[in-house]
């Protein structure tokens, strides 16, 4: 297998389910997937918790006192139920079962992997830093609802500046380096200080602008803020 063709995607649940199931999104991104698995590609795709995991540790919240641990099992499952949709859409192209841990990645001639949120203590996001390293993969993309990492939040400041290529410090001084269960961060803390280790780039792309996603893996001009 072509190292280059290997594609490993952050996929943020916020696009599978931002209020509710995105069928038009699941649909679009079924389509350009299977387009580039004609074109001999292979994709290990982890899915994440989005807004509905949000939805649940607040609620959590005003009924109990969750540690963070309980909020972020409460994650890891949204995390899973997403990942079982998003393998069952893909039918006999994806491998039979969501992977768990994302350090012993199966062998299979299926050219979809589907895993999802891994332990406490970071989001799925680490999960997919540490699914590349295990199939050797150098670059991961992570398709979220942003089109570009900026200065600082640009729901809140009017005058934040889109970034389009910055180092994994310029990242930390932006974000810090510790995870909160829930924090809407464009990557996760502790996934941004393990792609850094393991020498990973990043990129961040929108995924509800799946041209823009197709120019990415064309290698042609795109929209996005690529991290390394």
């Amino acid at each position: 297998m072509d190292k280059k063709k290997q594609i490993v995607m952050s996929l943020g649940g916020s696009l599978i389910i931002p209020d509710e199931i995105d069928v038009d999104f699941v649909n679009s991104f079924l389509k350009l997937t299977q387009e580039y698995i004609s074109k001999g590609y292979s994709f290990l795709l982890i899915t994440g918790g989005g807004k509905i995991c949000r939805k649940y540790n607040d609620s959590l919240k005003q009924i109990v006192e969750p540690s963070h641990e309980d909020l972020d099992w409460m994650g890891i499952a949204v995390t899973r139920l997403n990942a079982e949709f998003i393998r069952i859409c893909f039918g006999d192209l994806a491998y039979e079962k969501v992977v768990l841990d994302p350090d012993n990645i199966p062998e299979t001639d299926k050219p979809i992997i589907i895993g999802c949120g891994w332990k406490p203590g970071n989001s799925s996001d680490l999960a997919a830093v540490h699914g590349a390293k295990s199939i050797g993969a150098t670059k991961i993309i992570n398709l979220t609802n942003i089109d570009f990492v900026c200065d600082k939040d640009p729901r809140i400041f009017s005058d934040a500046k889109a970034i389009y290529k910055m180092s994994w410090d310029g990242y930390k001084n932006i974000f810090g380096n510790k995870w909160i269960p829930g924090e809407n961060v464009p990557f996760d803390q502790m996934a941004a200080l393990e792609a850094e280790s393991n020498g990973s780039e990043v990129v961040i792309l929108n995924g509800n602008k799946i041209g823009n996603l197709k120019k990415y893996l064309d290698g042609d001009d795109f929209i996005g803020t690529v991290i390394k």
